[in-house]
């Protein structure tokens, strides 16, 4: 049934009334005040949860939790990190009277567990705390007040020796409901799992599609999967298909709650990272942070919609953009995926991937790299999806005195960043340094360390003129002889959100 024009007024009152709107605007109302343009208010709740880091007796892995300095905002607050099957902290451990002496014990020990794993007490001040448990849990947390604008916090696992040796390395991700992997495997070669950690006190319920070079992977057991409230689950990818295929697309999303996730790769002879969840579907993504010295590069992107997309590809080097000889343009035939091996692109240089649509239709895309440096047995892996820009301000937790390399590349116009090396874990003071990145370019910058510096510290990249700045930390940790590394993407941390500026007005409930 069509609405007429004045019914419509009248719900657009009755709405106004309910909801305290600042003004309202009638057709031919000259008397009318123009609302005005909604505030930016700095977030007052955030959430992450962190994967199962590793079930190697010989890995060791440490915890950063990190919130940039604000100039105003809230003055309390909390930020805490917990293991994912505690005790919720409102909840208290049964009494003696009504739990026997099992339920009882095991109430205790969640109980004991539900105190966090890693704390945030200041503000440019990032905290950490360590494990060497082949069963640590998962890990969910929420940030309140002055600590939820740009909350961040990063995993990072060291496995010395073993079928998942590598450096591990993973920014804890928000809770959502659809997440795309492309760049993951159901090879004779890897171990891939799927981590799905439910944050909640109910249960959320996912689905894994799995797409390969030839369309959709035929999986009898990817749905309807149950993630129980407050746990992780960790799905080994080839357990979901028959088929093997050595490029594959992982889709998850959720029927009901929300998840984190997160996949595990670990390859024979190759190493093992975290490969964290493209971008959304977009018809331009920008993969930043090539390490110079990248032995081999594989492109692997997906086309999601019912079109095929056709994309130019194009390295953003240190003096320019330009097109790798022979593969210039990528065709991804709609639910499959498509990869092509650049091998050394960089050539010695820093760079980032630009993907662009060819024909202007910008049929939307999803993609990820994986990127081996080394030969032979003293090779390592890591993953780089594709990336939002920094925006107004992004971070990344977990930077060493040592080891830390940041890469900047500015897709379009010229663009000026101001960087933020915070103080210590244990002591230090912060050291800020601006830097100019040209249009289609990339730079590769080592930090200036903080002065005095103890412990870990976290990087804040700002834009402060110019167009967009995609943004790549790389973490290299030499162990036994290898240079293990480990890449995370930067993109804007969402501190702010738009707040109508609204009031009551009861005057429109005259007669």
């Amino acid at each position: 049934m069509k609405s007429t024009p004045l019914s419509l007024i009248a719900g657009v009152v009755a709405l106004a009334a309910v909801t305290g709107f600042a003004a309202l605007t009638v057709p031919g109302d000259e008397g009318a005040t123009e609302a005005k343009a909604a505030a930016r208010l700095p977030v007052e709740r955030s959430s992450l949860v962190c994967p199962a880091p590793s079930t190697s007796e010989l890995a060791d892995t440490t915890y950063t939790s990190f919130t940039p300095v604000a100039k105003d905002g809230p003055k309390d607050g909390a930020a805490e990190l917990k293991a994912a099957d505690a005790l919720p902290a409102d909840e208290d451990e049964p009494a003696d009277d009504k739990a026997d002496d099992k339920a009882d014990a095991d109430a205790k020990k969640k109980a004991a567990d539900s105190k966090p794993v890693v704390s945030l007490k200041d503000l440019g001040k990032p905290a950490t705390a360590e494990t060497s448990k082949s069963g640590a849990p998962a890990l969910v947390g929420t940030a309140t007040g002055r600590f939820a604008p740009g909350w961040t916090a990063q995993q990072t696992t060291t496995a010395a020796a073993g079928g998942a040796r590598g450096l591990l390395g993973v920014s804890c991700t928000a809770p959502d409901t659809d997440f795309w992997f492309p760049g993951a495997s159901t090879g004779k070669a890897r171990q891939d799992y799927v981590h799905l950690t439910n944050p909640d006190d109910t249960a959320a319920v996912a689905d894994i599609e799995l797409y390969g070079a030839e369309g959709p992977l035929k999986s009898d057991v990817g749905e309807g999967i149950t993630v129980p409230a407050r746990s992780s689950v960790p799905m080994l990818i080839s357990t979901l298909t028959s088929e093997a295929a050595e490029n594959v697309t992982v889709h998850v999303t959720t029927r009901s709650g929300r998840v984190g996730a997160v996949v595990s790769a670990a390859e024979d002879e190759v190493g093992s990272d975290w490969l964290a969840a493209s971008a959304d579907p977009a018809g331009t993504q920008v993969l930043p942070g090539i390490p110079a010295d990248a032995t081999s590069v594989r492109l692997v992107a997906f086309a999601p919609g019912e079109d095929d997309a056709d994309v130019k590809v194009q390295l953003l080097g240190k003096n320019g953009a330009f097109s790798p000889a022979g593969n210039d343009t990528l065709h991804i035939k709609s639910q499959m995926t498509a990869s092509v091996d650049l091998k050394d692109v960089t050539r010695g240089e820093p760079g980032s991937l630009r993907l662009t649509p060819t024909d202007g239709s910008r049929t939307p895309v999803v993609a990820a790299l994986r990127v081996v440096r080394g030969t032979g047995a003293e090779q390592e892996v890591a993953f780089i999806p594709a990336t939002g820009p920094v925006g107004e301000r992004a971070s990344v937790a977990d930077n060493r005195a040592k080891g830390s390399v940041l890469s900047l590349t500015a897709p379009g116009e010229t663009a000026k960043v101001k960087v933020t090396a915070s103080a210590g874990s244990g002591g230090g003071e912060a050291a800020v340094k601006t830097y100019t990145v040209k249009g289609g370019t990339t730079i590769e910058v080592t930090p200036e360390a903080p002065a005095g510096l103890k412990g870990g510290y976290a990087l804040t990249v700002e834009t402060e003129s110019g167009g967009p700045v995609h943004a790549a930390r790389t973490l290299t940790i030499a162990e036994g002889g290898i240079d293990m590394f480990t890449v995370q993407t930067l993109q804007d941390d969402g501190g702010t959100v738009e707040v109508p500026e609204a009031e009551q007005d009861l005057t429109v409930l005259d007669d």
